[in-house]
């Protein structure tokens, strides 16, 4: 996997994915910035709600759940002092469709907490304390 980061201007940079796609990352005003985009550690809390997402959606397909929504609220704790790394990070999966088994959606969180996403799990193994819950929203 490969990808480039190129400078902007100020504190703007152009992300481009080995895959051919781009997103900008760029600063709050107070440090140069123009908020024209999101900041990089966005950008990883991101990724990990994507990774974790793309698990569970997987996982609830193969199992023929009937999912008509599904989303992955991400809320992170930061250290004080510099490094401002991620020192807590819940995933909240919200999860809606008609006659969801409640076993179906609890084991897709779990194994994508625990055996499949390489984002939560590289985080975990950082020594950020990561946690799950969900909750299923019937649409019927």
């Amino acid at each position: 996997m490969k990808a480039t980061v190129k400078w902007v201007d100020g504190v703007m940079f152009l992300g481009e994915s080995g895959s051919g796609h781009s997103v900008v990352m760029d600063g709050p005003e107070d440090h140069g910035g123009r908020n024209m985009g999101v900041r990089p550690m966005e950008m990883l809390l991101l990724g990990m709600g994507g990774c974790a997402s793309f698990d569970v959606m997987s996982m609830l397909k193969k199992s023929r759940q009937d999912v008509t929504d599904c989303r992955c609220e991400l809320d992170a704790e930061r250290a004080d002092a510099v490094p401002a790394v991620f020192t807590k990070i819940h995933l909240h999966f919200i999860v809606s469709g008609e006659n969801l088994k409640e076993a179906h959606v609890k084991r897709a969180v779990e194994l994508s907490a625990e055996k499949y996403c390489s984002a939560s799990i590289m985080m975990e193994a950082a020594g950020v304390e990561v946690s799950h819950s969900h909750e299923i929203v019937d649409s019927v």
